[in-house]
Order: C-alpha cells, then structure tokens, then sequence
C-alpha cells in the first residue's frame, strides 16, 4: 500500500516540477543562467555575487549538475537535425526535469541505506515525499537543493565507512585505516584544486596561466566565508535574530512536524546531523527559510507518528492539508506568471522595453535572442508616482494602429508594463482612452500568478489584503503609449 501511496507522491513531484512558479531569483541568477551564457551563448546577467571584486559563488559545482543537462540536450537537439540554437524555455524545463529526476532517485536511494529498521521505513520515505518542500524547493534549480542531495549521500558515505559490517569484513591485506585517510585527504585536494582552476577560469579576464592559478587563485568559498563573516555586509541582505530558524522558517518549511521533532523524535544520525546544522546557521545573522533545505528530509525521515490512532488520524489530515496548501501556493502560484511572461515578450516583434513592476527580477536568458533590442528594466520596489515618470518617459507615441487589435506589433518599438494584478495603485490610470497622459492596453494576462510580497496588513487590514492579493491573483502585461505632439 505505501508503495503505491509513494508513486502517486512522485507522479505529484512532477506535477510541481512542471510548473511554472518561482519560488526565488536565486534559482536562475545563482545557476543555470550563468551556464546558459557560457554554452548557449544566451546573453545573461550576472548578479554581484558573481562580478564583485572578490566574488563568492564557485561555478565549479555549477557544471555538472547544470552544465552536463545543458550539454546533453544540446547534442540530442543537434542530433535530431534541429535548426538554430536551442530555445532557452526548452533549457528551462529540462532542467527542472533533471531536478526531479535527481530528487526522485538520489534522495530515496539515500534514505533507503540509512534507514534500516523496515518498520520506521516506509514511514520516512511517506512523510518526504509528501512533503511540499520535496515537490517544490527540492525539483527547482537552487543551490540548497543540490546541498540537499550532497548532505545526504555524505551520511550514506559515513554509514559505509562506519558500519559493522565492513569493519568485520576486512582483511589483514585491507589498506590500515591511518592510509585510508590519506585517500580521502588526497581526493579532498585534487577535487578542490580543480574547484579552484574551474573557477579562477572563470573569473580572469582572458586566458589564464599556471602563474595566474599560483599568484591569483579566486578561492570563492573563503570569499563567501569573509563575505558573510561582515555584520555590515549581512545587513544589506536583512538581519533576523538567532532563533528565526527555530521559531519562524523551520515551521514554515515543515509545519505539524515541528511538534513531532520534539514529542515523537527518532533518534538517529540524520537528527543530530539536522540539530547541529540548524544550530551552526543561526550564528548566522542572515536566515532564509531554504537555507533549512538540507535539515528537512533528515528531519522527516527521524520522526515517529503518535501512538493514539485518533491523534495519529487527526495529525497526518493537518499535515496532508499543510502541504496541498503551501504545495499549491507555492508549486503554482507563487510569482506563477513571471517565466510565462518572459516567453510572451520574447514573441512581441515590437518589444523594445519592458517594466517589470511587483515582480521578481525576472530571468531575461529565456528572452531567447530577444535582449538584442528588448531593455528590461526591473523597478520592483518604485514608488507609484517614480513609476508612472518612468513610463511617460519611455513610452511610445500613441498611433492609430495602437487602436486596431493587434496592428500595434507592426510598430518599431514598444514598452510594456509587467504587474500584477493585484496592484490596485494603477487602477485609476487604466481606463484612460482619451488623449491626454498615458494608456494602457492589456495584451496579455496568466491567472496563475499570486505576489506574497505583496502583503500589506498594516494598512489594508487582513481581509482586505487577502482579497486584493489572492481574489485578483494573476500577472499582466500591458502595452504602454501616449500622446505626442506632431
């Protein structure tokens, strides 16, 4: 029956592997859109974690669990007689794809060996996979996510090791311990000292020498760690205090099951591995819930469900509830129409300039040869009235071909506003049709799209701003003119 109970888990893994929605920026600007650029030759944009003076992300990492995928279907594209460049959407679901795949596979396989009690198994592999953090953090392309993977084969690695079966299976020719060591120091060296030319590659102008590797090594990791060693650096970023893990982003990622970790723990390797983990992160001043990613399957997967089978009963319909919810807010409509939009505005032939306003930043490597003449200009936080200047600055004249249906993308330029559509400031200015100050014609629209950053309870109230943000959930996009004077 668990079986059974698991595949379906899986095949609604996929579901939300599919789906469009975004759950963070660093999903795209910390991964596959700096290997997109390098093999697609997408043009991209590189975030300050990357084009700082001492930069803090390794690409080393980057290759083989973006770059391999990339490369594969690159060859199969070509291989299948597939004229031009591989369209950046298609890159996109491939990965996510991938990332199911390696979820699906390394993450059961790893649970698999480290649980050996057959009683408290399928308990273990049930409670991950439904979890919402499996279906959604766990198949989008974030570092945390591969780190996920890596934390947990790394315990499957110290269980081998360490097992009592190996250690009555070796023999007086087995290599002595103090030389097994040795190996495993010696492959740390090689595997870093390669991370360490990968990405002083990367990173050096030009073409790099054996001196730039020996006088000018970029150790991207001892950046990050002396990045993040500066309150004032974190303080650019949002500083929480050291129990927001505890109190706020653990619950948020695995809701009911905080109280089992407490009540009903299984003690176990993968606990205290989850404990210390969380414990170490909040020394550190700057906490986001997907930092906890790697935590969440150990702590699932060491947890017991109460004895009563009527609190049992009451407690797996919370936990079902939980994660259908935060699984659809998150896996579908969490920023849902931002990768949606990017693939319409790379369709407009008379895009020149688009607004992204409310929004993430969105991924302009899926604008697919587009950024050549489209200028994406992403106002996020800007203030209404900043907002409306921008846009009569750079909107184009209104035509009598803006009037007539789509005759309007036969125009040379155009600029588009992207928003959502709960942004009730811009309200009183869309139904203009007169000819004085700006227009608004909306030429697209995907339901599918909620903005939690959004939120204002302070001055809308909790029913008011619900009602705006999810009852007018969706991302839309308009065409922007005005008058001009002949």
């Amino acid at each position: 029956m668990w079986r059974r109970t698991y595949l379906l888990l899986v095949l609604v893994r996929l579901w939300f592997a599919l789906s469009p929605s975004y759950l963070h920026p660093d999903e795209n600007f910390q991964g596959p859109e700096v290997i997109a650029g390098q093999i697609f030759s997408y043009p991209v944009r590189h975030t300050w974690e990357f084009t700082s003076e001492n930069p803090i992300r390794s690409v080393f990492p980057l290759w083989p669990v973006y770059g391999l995928p990339m490369l594969l279907l690159q060859w199969l594209w070509v291989g299948n007689g597939q004229d031009g460049q591989v369209p950046p959407i298609a890159v996109f679901w491939t990965l996510r794809f991938f990332m199911f795949l390696l979820s699906f596979v390394l993450e059961y396989w790893a649970l698999q060996e480290q649980i050996t009690s057959t009683r408290h198994r399928p308990i273990a592999v049930l409670l991950v996979a439904s979890s919402y953090v499996t279906w959604t953090f766990q198949t989008h392309t974030f570092s945390n996510s591969v780190e996920t993977l890596a934390v947990l084969w790394s315990l499957v690695l110290i269980g081998r090791i360490t097992s009592p079966h190996v250690m009555t299976r070796r023999k007086a020719t087995d290599f002595p311990r103090p030389l097994s060591l040795a190996a495993l120091v010696l492959a740390a060296l090689v595997t870093a000292c390669t991370a360490i030319a990968v990405d002083t590659a990367f990173y050096t102008p030009g073409t790099v020498t054996w001196s730039d590797l020996i006088t000018h090594p970029v150790i991207t990791p001892l950046n990050n760690l002396v990045y993040n060693s500066s309150p004032e650096n974190l303080a650019l970023h949002g500083l929480h205090p050291w129990y927001q893990h505890l109190v706020a982003n653990l619950p948020q990622l695995i809701g009911p099951a905080v109280a089992l970790m407490f009540l009903r723990p299984y003690v176990s390797l993968r606990l205290w591995s989850a404990i210390s983990g969380i414990a170490a992160l909040s020394f550190v001043q700057h906490q986001e819930a997907r930092f906890l990613l790697p935590a969440v399957p150990l702590i699932l997967s060491s947890l017991k469900l109460p004895r009563s089978q009527t609190l049992r009963r009451l407690w797996i319909a919370i936990w079902v509830v939980f994660n259908l919810l935060l699984g659809v807010l998150m896996g579908t409509y969490h920023q849902g129409g931002i990768i949606p939009g990017q693939v319409f505005l790379s369709k407009q032939p008379d895009a020149t300039t688009a607004v992204w306003w409310k929004t993430y930043s969105p991924p302009i490597w899926l604008l697919n040869g587009k950024n050549e003449v489209l200028t994406t200009k992403d106002v996020m936080g800007m203030k209404g009235e900043a907002l409306l200047d921008l846009l009569t600055e750079l909107a184009t004249c209104d035509t009598p071909a803006d009037r007539r249906n789509t005759e309007y993308l036969k125009e040379k330029n155009g600029t588009y506003l992207i928003a959502p559509a709960s942004a009730t400031w811009l309200d009183p200015y869309l139904p203009n049709k007169g000819l004085e100050g700006l227009r608004f014609r909306e030429v697209w629209r995907y339901r599918k799209h909620v903005n939690l950053d959004d939120l204002d309870f302070g001055d809308d109230g909790v029913w008011n701003t619900l009602s705006r943000v999810i009852g007018r959930r969706g991302l839309v996009a308009w065409r922007v003119t005005k008058s001009c004077e002949l």
